[in-house]
Order: C-alpha cells, then structure tokens, then sequence
C-alpha cells in the first residue's frame, strides 16, 4: 500500500490518499506500465518517514510523510511541515522546524509555551 499527496497550484497538499504501491507493475492499454504519481496526480510520500529516517529501517522517502498543510519542495524533493511557531528553527538536514531549546526529557509530557519561549510540564488532572 502506497500513499500518495494531492497537491494545490502553490505545492500545498490538500489531500493524502492511499493508492497501489510503485512497485506493483500494471500496463495501460499499450502495454506501458503506469506511473503512478501520473495516475493519481499526486507525489509518493512515506507513511514511515519523518525527519529523513524510515521507522522501520527502509529507505526514507521525501523526508516526511506528507500531511495537509505540508509544502512539497522539488528542490529538496521533500515535504517540508507548516512552521508550529515563529520562534522555531529550520533544521535542513531533516526538513524540520525544532524548537529553539531541547525538550527536557521524555518521562514527563511537555507543550511548548511561545511567550516564555520554553518547554512546559503538561498538567493531567
């Protein structure tokens, strides 16, 4: 199973639908196999990829897996996420935005806080 990104005019994707996998071979009418991002009109994204590594040890595709909102950049050839907040920062080697300070730890659940500019311990009631 593949999974394929809609795009708009500006190379937002509007839609992610699923669709038959690049690797399953079927000939047109003159014998030509289909390409499938021509068929559905949209580009391949990787429901497995973020940040420019497969989760299941593949190859990464496109560097993350393509959400509504997303940006495709052909020169990157990657899907780059809507920016969370105006102080994060573009980190190129994974097509991400990360925020400016490191998230404490991973015991706890976290918010980022924009006005503070810091990581905030999330209150469960």
């Amino acid at each position: 199973m593949a999974h394929y990104a809609i795009l708009d005019g500006d190379n937002y994707v509007v839609n992610v639908i699923v669709g038959k996998d690049e690797n399953e071979i079927v000939l047109d009418e003159n014998g030509n196999a289909i390409d499938w991002e021509i068929y559905y009109g949209g580009k391949r994204t990787s429901y497995n990829t973020r940040g420019g590594v497969h989760l299941e040890g593949g190859t990464p595709f496109r560097m993350n897996y393509a959400g509504i909102g997303y940006r495709y950049d052909s020169y990157r050839d990657a899907f780059i996420p809507p920016k969370p907040y105006p102080s994060w920062i573009w980190n190129e080697s994974k097509c991400m935005w990360k925020a400016p300070i490191e998230l404490p730890g991973t015991e706890l659940e976290y918010y980022w806080d924009e006005i503070s500019l810091s990581w905030r311990e999330s209150k469960i009631d």
